[in-house]
């Protein structure tokens, strides 16, 4: 089997502008009472952890989730939480995606935590990829990628919708927002099948078609609990450069996660159900 490693696929420039309005960049607007975040222990996970944590005014209770949290990577997130142990909580987990019994666990946990108020924000952001082809994919490695990235999502969002409804139900603001309740799949451009971005750069079977399943997820999400008030969509966050140096992009992490908590900061139900990207434009399907 191919090696399996976190992706963070190229942008694209075929991508068209989104329709903007005059809500602002204004951070200090942005308030969340809690969040968990899936794949936080690295790349982009670790980065929106750390970005949320230097808000002017972070979410109370921030839950980062990993495999194993007592592993090198969770101890980075252990020194966060006692440097920020003044601002808010920061609570590590081991949650798992492809586990069912894992994912249910952390729910529990997170139930305790957040003491009736619900969860505000879910981020699906654990990932794998395998760097394959046409030739080379097979179905073990189209297996295991899909459990992470489409049905791992899936099964998280099931395990923690009665705590989004809960948030949902008991916001007092009017309409979407990720303040009130709301899921936020961390997508890629390589999912489009319009674009089929990068194909020359890395084929990934494998990934491309677990992200253009992922973005389908998002929509009958958007469809199915966009009733209960919970806000909806897939972001993708550019071409961003990390310390495996196997992406095709230039970005940064804290330039790509600064980025993204801007647009997650604006969005509304006119976004409920769309694919954006770390810049607020809309990604074609």
């Amino acid at each position: 089997m191919a090696q399996i490693s976190p992706h963070h696929p190229g942008s694209s420039s075929q991508r068209r502008e989104r329709h903007t309005d005059a809500r602002t960049d204004n951070m200090e607007d942005f308030r969340i009472h809690s969040m968990l975040l899936t794949g936080s222990d690295r790349g982009i996970g670790l980065g929106l952890v750390e970005q949320f944590l230097q808000l002017p005014y972070p979410p109370q209770l921030i839950f980062a989730t990993c495999r194993h949290p007592d592993g090198p990577e969770g101890q980075v997130l252990k020194e966060m939480a006692r440097r920020y142990s003044n601002v808010s909580t920061l609570v590590l987990l081991q949650l798992d995606v492809t586990d069912p019994h894992s994912i249910k666990e952390a729910a529990k946990k997170v139930e305790e935590r957040v003491a009736g108020c619900g969860l505000n924000l879910l981020i699906n952001n654990a990932a794998i990829a395998c760097e394959t082809t046409l030739s080379s994919e097979n179905a073990q490695n189209m297996l295991s990628v899909y459990a992470t990235n489409t049905t791992g999502p899936m099964l998280v969002c099931q395990a923690f919708l009665p705590l989004l409804k809960t948030a949902a139900r008991k916001s007092r603001q009017s309409g979407m927002s990720c303040s009130k309740a709301a899921v936020v799949n961390m997508s890629s451009s390589y999912g489009s099948i319009s674009l089929v971005d990068g194909w020359e750069w890395r084929q990934d079977i494998s990934y491309r078609c677990s992200k253009a399943a992922l973005n389908m997820l998002t929509c009958c999400q958007s469809l199915g609990y966009g009733p209960w008030g919970i806000l909806c969509v897939s972001i993708h966050p550019g071409g961003v450069k990390t310390h495996l140096g196997v992406e095709q992009g230039v970005l940064s992490v804290a330039t790509s996660t600064r980025g993204i908590i801007q647009v997650l900061s604006r969005l509304s139900a006119q976004d409920n159900g769309t694919f954006l990207d770390w810049e607020g434009k809309t990604v074609a399907w």
